[in-house]
């Protein structure tokens, strides 16, 4: 049996929490939502619903990470909420889809800019991608400490250059004439697409779920964490975003290939630029590091209940990290960086390999919250979500949409991460004889009541 040491402190988990979010995809999709505002104002309306919409899922997951946690995170909520088969499929998912693939994104992401920096030839990208996720991968093998450190010192780094940018966007850029009028919100359609990069920025909060059975005080500490965190990123990205759109315009946002560095180039010049470069690296950085925490968790949760794959099932005590989920995880990210060598563009390939899928779950860890009220009313809950039952039909609906936004944007592109997914169903009827059910001590402890 694995012992979880408490070594996470609620500013830890902040941390974590805001290492993957607040990542590379803030320099990336402000111009992809500006290309489908009607203007000024409706862009600013869509970065703060993004918040809104992940305050509403912050506060159902607070319900659920407070009351059970587990390294597994949505994987135990799903076990528990509707058995075996969901929560294996998940975890597949995440091992092979969803995690995975944003390892990967990120990391062609870093190879990007470095190559811009200094490149290794035809491949460079490639190289360099692999290169970080070796790197972090073993950092977080020595222990989570280590890891953590990392965490905290990556963290601070992009949130101190992000408020800069903001900084010399307010007292440098030129000030620009008002914008004609256009419609005050976009169509159906480009709603729906802007609304895709807006919660792809936002993406990250619920990996909280991850780290709750090693935060101090978890119980008291998880809704806290998760909701302060979205409080001060929807901060954060609204700032950012009325500095880069007052000081650009609407038009050349959506033209920009990278908002923040035109900016920096148009206020001090090329080394403005360079350092926007040095900032997105380190804002991809912070993102790998944090879902590589996060992800192996879910994998050595899943070790521990199929017996195919039990060697993902062990802890290592004294470093409190799950060693073979880590080489895994990391092998599979290689795998995925090699795969997306070959194609046009790497980082989009990753986008139409994980967005579909991940919305199939998150809509089903909504769901879960209303089965777990069920089938565990006497269990003690720190937290209740407020309003309920509404505030989670709410997030069930948003995730619902944007499940359906996800798909007609991706396309064909979507039926690859499915196809992954769907493979891992021989490897659980393989499992199934061997599987003798468990349950978690908070439910044998209510049934017992």
């Amino acid at each position: 049996m694995a012992v979880f040491r408490r070594t996470l402190s609620a500013v830890d988990a902040g941390a974590i929490i805001l290492g993957v979010v607040i990542g590379a995809g803030i320099f990336k999709t402000p111009s992809f939502v500006a290309a489908n505002s009607g203007n000024e104002e409706a862009l600013l309306i869509m970065w703060a619903a993004g918040g809104a919409i992940s305050l509403v899922g912050a506060l159902c997951y607070a319900e659920l990470a407070s009351t059970f946690p587990h390294p597994g995170g949505d994987y135990f909520y799903l076990q528990n909420a509707f058995g075996r088969m969901p929560a294996f499929l998940f975890a597949w998912a995440r091992m092979t889809v969803i995690q995975t693939g944003s390892i990967a994104m990120l990391g062609f992401l870093v190879g990007d800019y470095a190559s811009e920096v200094f490149n290794l030839g035809r491949h460079s990208a490639s190289c360099y991608a692999c290169a970080v996720v070796l790197l972090l991968t073993g950092i977080n093998i020595a222990g989570i400490e280590q890891g953590k450190w990392m965490q905290k010192t990556l963290t601070f780094g992009i949130v101190t250059g992000l408020l800069l940018v903001v900084v010399v966007g307010l007292l440098k850029a030129p000030s620009l004439p008002a914008p004609l009028q256009a419609d005050f919100l976009p169509g159906e359609s480009a709603l729906g697409k802007a609304m895709i990069f807006v919660l792809l920025t936002y993406g990250g909060w619920n990996e909280a779920a991850y780290i709750s059975a090693e935060v101090r005080d978890a119980h008291r500490n998880m809704a806290r964490v998760l909701l302060f965190s979205i409080a001060l990123i929807t901060a954060i990205y609204l700032i950012v975003n009325f500095v880069l759109v007052k000081s650009m315009g609407l038009s050349a946002m959506s033209q920009s290939n990278a908002v923040a560095a035109d900016l920096m180039r148009g206020a001090v010049g090329e080394n403005g630029a360079r350092f926007v470069s040095l900032l997105v690296i380190v804002a991809a950085l912070s993102t790998m590091n944090a879902t590589i925490i996060t992800g192996a968790r879910t994998n050595f949760a899943m070790g521990r209940d199929f017996h195919l794959l039990g060697f993902l099932g062990r802890w290592r005590e004294r470093e409190g990290t799950p060693a073979n989920a880590l080489l895994l995880q990391g092998a599979i990210a290689l795998l995925l960086i090699l795969l997306g060598t070959g194609t046009r563009s790497g980082f989009a390939m990753m986008v139409d390999f994980t967005a579909p899928v991940f919305w199939v779950f998150f809509l089903l860890v909504g769901i879960s919250l209303f089965a777990l009220r069920r089938k565990a009313p006497k269990v003690h809950r720190p937290f209740r979500v407020p309003l309920y039952p509404f505030t989670p039909i709410l997030f069930c609906a948003v995730c619902v949409y944007m499940l359906q936004s996800s798909v007609a944007y991706t396309g064909t592109g979507s039926l690859i991460g499915l196809g992954v997914l769907a493979a891992g169903t021989p490897l659980l009827l393989l499992d199934s004889h061997r599987f003798k059910k468990k349950r978690s001590p908070q439910f044998r402890k209510e049934r017992q009541a």
